[in-house]
């Protein structure tokens, strides 16, 4: 699927990652000089024996995650998942790099046309294209509309003159998957939605145990804006915040914390109020939570769990003045139906 974005130029919004540090401190010892003296031979000995644990378990991970790797490797094949004829908009181009003047425009464009920029979002999977997998489990394969998300985006400029001119970009969107697989060099992530019950399931656990999550945060469905913010979406995880310009991912979006599950394609904005309201689905309880974030996009204002008694595959939600509509559907997520091949 793919969904176009405008908005008019109205600056530059840039994010860094804090830089993180941790250390071990073990003065911790409020006493006299002399007993803190006579602790220091201890306290070397005891921090020696932290770190020589925490190398160790450090090793064992990383065995571990090797080990699996080894095993996903030898019994799971790789192949290419075919396109229908219908279905091959979604085959995978190349990034320019970087933007590119468009010189042959066929036609005029009008003089009251807005500038600014319209930007689509598609998917658009790594090494060529969607992967099936064969395995002595069966075969688990992804679904068309799944692969990388992708930004195309056209930019409009008029000098005093009148005279446009348009600049065309494109990026994937760099979500912690994609960055993992891309430093792989190599499909990584196991297909775990449609085919064999076993391999599904097999795939599911395996994704979810050397990754720590079951599928991959695609991000391919939607942009949208709140609060003068730019984002990428698909609805099973966060929004990752796009920088306008250059359309690099600037990390998840998450409401400070407070939304901590997935987050629909297409949130929706309060009439009159500009708050901007969500929802996210699971495949365990609770099973859909409508959520309200404030209109300056820093605070999640209400938060509720529906309580529903099943997980309905919902992509939609219509927001009016009084009412959140929620669609209550028929197709439903239900891991137990999954294990028993349903």
């Amino acid at each position: 699927m793919a969904c176009y974005y405008y908005v008019p130029f109205q600056g530059h919004c840039s994010f860094r990652n804090p830089t993180l540090s941790f250390s071990l401190n073990f003065n911790f010892i409020n006493t006299t000089h002399h007993l803190a003296s006579s602790f220091k031979p201890f306290m070397r000995e005891l921090e020696q024996h932290v770190f020589g644990v925490g190398v160790l378990k450090a090793a064992v991970k990383n065995t571990s995650v090797k080990l699996l790797d080894a095993f996903v490797d030898s019994a799971f094949q790789f192949v290419d998942y075919p396109l229908d004829p219908s279905q091959t908009n979604a085959a995978p181009v190349d990034e320019i790099k970087e933007a590119a003047v468009i010189t042959n425009i066929h036609g005029d464009i009008p003089s009251e046309f807005p500038q600014g920029v319209y930007i689509r979002n598609g998917p658009n999977p790594l090494f060529g294209g969607l992967k099936s997998t064969k395995s002595v489990f069966g075969e688990s394969s992804p679904i068309w509309v799944e692969g990388e998300g992708m930004l195309h985006a056209l930019y409009f400029s008029k000098d005093i003159n009148g005279n446009w001119t348009v600049v065309y970009n494109n990026r994937h969107v760099e979500t912690d998957t994609f960055k993992l697989e891309k430093l792989r060099n190599k499909p990584s992530f196991l297909p775990a939605i449609q085919g064999d019950p076993l391999a599904v399931f097999t795939s599911f656990l395996l994704n979810l145990v050397r990754f720590g999550k079951p599928l991959k945060n695609i991000s391919n469905t939607n942009v949208f804006e709140h609060s003068g913010k730019l984002y990428s979406i698909a609805e099973n995880n966060l929004p990752q915040e796009i920088d306008i310009l250059t359309l690099e991912a600037l990390g998840d979006w998450d409401v400070n914390g407070a939304w901590n599950r997935s987050f629909t394609a297409h949130p929706k904005r309060v009439p009159g109020t500009g708050e901007l309201v969500t929802m996210g689905i699971a495949a365990t309880k609770p099973f859909v939570e409508v959520g309200v974030i404030s209109a300056d996009g820093k605070e999640l204002v209400h938060k509720l769990d529906l309580k529903l008694d099943r997980c309905p595959l919902s992509h939609e939600i219509g927001v009016t003045k009084r009412y959140i509509v929620f669609m209550d559907c028929p197709l439903t997520v239900d891991v137990n139906r999954l294990i028993h091949g349903g």
